[in-house]
């Protein structure tokens, strides 16, 4: 029922009076429901009535045999009434505000106890990345590098024991830059070292051109998540991810000095960092700040004996870049094998692992083809058939030059002139070598064995009259810079491959004939033509710009009867 009362509708019709209604009210009971919940003071004096008639026209006030509230104590009563409405309402906004200030504090002290703990986990993962045992060594071991402690390597270095003071922490004070060509075993004796100390105290990765690989590679070597993992938001709490790849290694770096503090109070040893092939860095803008943090950071540290950095490099612009702002490094050069060690190397390594002592005529002959190169010898040590396998690596590093230097002649397109700009340029400084070597004759030495024939660096530029391609080639592999600045082929089986090539007939015409195609075509380029119609016979002067001389003067006659016959 929607309504307090129900009524009962009734009709009655009287012919000396008028039709009207009458409401005769029903008791509650007999609804079911108590009316006195439902209804005011005043209104439950008339539902107590309703078994007593109904009231007459007029009547006002209660019922007949009740007494008669006043005024004023309705008035007291309602006060009351919403005097205790409010209280419920006001303790109701106490317990929904003291919920909500307990809900912040305990929502605050877990996001200030997360971040806390965040940042003890950081320092003890990067902290353990130091610990003995290294991911390095352990995937050195799984592509068959010798890394036995019992098991001495095959070749020993003589910059092997400077290495050594390095990474077990007695050298220090400085940093460190490895520069030498590809395969000369820079990064062997460096695992060679790790692998004495049992990687403790020490990190290394490989570098990349891409700052975000370097970034993330430098992240997986320090154990440092560079806060991707950090669920802080959760609380509220912005993290620091959202940044630059070079704000991110800076952030690393900052990790890595606050664990190389403690290592320094607890051991007296500082850490070693190991970036290797760090001529894969991009020699742009990106490429030379990356550098250039690394190195403000090597020599802070070198200078407080926190950590050691150690750069190993094949270009020569990374210690050209290093050497404008290098107070504490040291450069390292490592060359080839020198000719009695690559000898002595190669009967060892013949006799333990095939039970063979070669002829010394062969041996001879193998380090007159391939030199003192590391990672030739490990190729021909490892073949049946030593002679072979180094006419295979020669024809493999002729082919290598002929990709990327032919010279065309005097037929090729002007479409490829930049192209052929490189390539005669390396020619003629492979020729330049070569000529060096016939003046001079080959140098051998009992002990050392073949030198090479090298030329100043700003002598090779001159000779090849550019001085932005050399980088190039120094990268390629096809020439080689030294730490003081000499120039000389990338190995032996390149400079063999430069005197096939200068021996062959016809090469000197066909280097001259390529040369001058590239300066007529030049020549084109800076040529300008100038037509003039309909002029009569008179003298003309050409005039250009002041600077330039008093110009040109052209006299125009007019052809006599013998001429024109």
């Amino acid at each position: 029922m929607t309504s307090r009362f129900s009524f009962i509708l009734s009709r009655f019709s009287n012919p000396s009076r008028p039709s009207f209604l009458y409401l005769t009210p029903i008791k509650p009971a007999s609804l079911g429901f108590n009316p006195h919940v439902y209804l005011s003071p005043q209104q439950n004096r008339y539902a107590n009535g309703y078994g007593g008639g109904s009231p007459t026209p007029g009547q006002v006030g209660g019922l007949p045999g009740q007494p008669e509230e006043s005024g004023d104590g309705d008035a007291a009563e309602r006060t009351k009434n919403q005097a205790s409405d409010w209280r419920p309402t006001l303790i109701k906004m106490v317990e929904s505000a003291a919920t909500t200030m307990v809900s912040l504090f305990v929502l605050g002290l877990a996001g200030y106890g997360y971040h806390r703990y965040y940042k003890y986990l950081v320092l003890q993962k990067v902290q353990n990345a130091f610990k003995p045992g290294d991911p390095v060594l352990e995937l050195a071991a799984l592509e068959g590098a010798p890394l036995d402690n019992d098991d001495e390597h095959w070749i020993r270095l003589k910059e092997q024991q400077k290495i050594d003071a390095i990474v077990d922490g007695s050298d220090r004070g400085h940093y460190h830059l490895l520069i030498g060509e590809k395969g000369t075993g820079k990064s062997s004796m460096l695992l060679a070292a790790m692998q004495k100390v049992d990687g403790e105290g020490v990190s290394m990765f490989e570098a990349h051109a891409d700052p975000e690989i370097f970034r993330i590679r430098l992240g997986k070597a320090l154990d440092y998540e560079f806060h991707e993992d950090y669920i802080g938001s959760l609380f509220s709490i912005r993290g620091p991810r959202d940044t630059t790849a070079l704000l991110d290694i800076e952030r690393a770096f900052n990790k890595l000095e606050k664990i190389a503090l403690q290592r320094r109070k607890e051991i007296g040893k500082p850490l070693v960092l190991i970036i290797n092939s760090t001529h894969l860095l991009r020699d742009d803008d990106n490429g030379r700040d990356l550098i250039e943090l690394i190195q403000q950071r090597a020599e802070q540290w070198a200078a407080s004996n926190l950590v050691t950095i150690v750069l190993n490099s094949d270009d020569y612009w990374v210690y050209e870049r290093l050497k404008q702002y290098a107070t504490r490094m040291q450069v390292l050069p490592v060359l080839d094998l020198p000719r009695g060690q690559a000898i002595s190397a190669l009967i060892m390594y013949r006799a333990r692992y095939y039970e063979e002592e070669p002829k010394t005529e062969i041996l001879e002959q193998v380090y007159e083809r391939i030199g003192g190169r590391l990672s030739f010898l490990n190729q021909v040590a490892r073949s049946k058939d030593m002679l072979h396998t180094c006419d295979k690596i020669c024809r493999a590093e002729k082919t290598w030059f002929l990709n990327n230097c032919w010279i065309l002649g005097e037929e090729m397109d002007d479409d490829v002139m930049d192209q052929q700009k490189y390539a005669s340029a390396a020619m003629v400084l492979a020729k330049a070598l070569v000529d060096q070597e016939k003046e001079q004759g080959s140098k051998y030495d009992p002990e050392t064995g073949r030198i090479l024939p090298q030329i100043p660096l700003h002598k090779a530029r001159e000779i090849m009259t550019r001085a932005d391609f050399i980088k190039d080639y120094d990268h390629n592999n096809i020439f080689t810079i030294d730490a003081q600045a000499m120039v000389r082929a990338d190995s032996v089986p390149m400079l063999n491959a430069f005197r096939e090539i200068c021996s062959e007939e016809g090469f000197d015409e066909h280097l001259q004939a390529t040369l001058g195609r590239i300066s007529a075509i030049e020549s084109l380029g800076r040529t300008r033509e100038i037509v003039a119609k309909d002029l009569i016979e008179n003298i003309y002067q050409i005039q250009g710009k002041p600077d330039r001389g008093d110009g040109l003067r052209v006299s125009i006659k007019a052809k006599s009867d013998n001429e024109k016959g």
